[in-house]
């Protein structure tokens, strides 16, 4: 895995589990790596995936089953959608819209 520097880490780890979910990889109940398993799979401490995988819980979008692993939420697709199209609806969309005014591109010529 490569990582991007304007990122934390363990944020790059949530989108990277987050695409495998909107992509189908992973499925509801799935099991997912363990933390070490995880860490030692993309060349990462374990104490960021644990962080990662802290972050995911809090969100819904894994869940800790006590001495076997974590799995996938099984709405964790919809929990995911959900944030990514607010996401991108609040942040990315909006520098998409302003760049395309300041260039001069008319949104209807998009579409075709």
């Amino acid at each position: 895995m490569e990582f991007n520097s304007n990122k934390s880490i363990y944020l790059q780890i949530c989108d990277a589990i987050c695409e495998q979910i909107l992509s189908g990889t992973l499925k509801p109940d799935e099991r997912i790596p363990s933390v070490r398993e995880y860490g030692s799979e993309i060349g990462v401490n374990p104490n960021t995936i644990m962080r990662s995988y802290e972050k995911l819980t809090a969100d819904g979008i894994i869940y800790n089953r006590r001495g076997i692993g974590y799995f996938i939420s099984p709405d964790a697709l919809q929990t995911v959608l959900e944030a990514q199209r607010k996401e991108f609806m609040e942040e990315e969309l909006p520098q998409i819209l302003r760049r395309m005014k300041l260039l001069g591109i008319d949104p209807s010529t998009l579409v075709g």
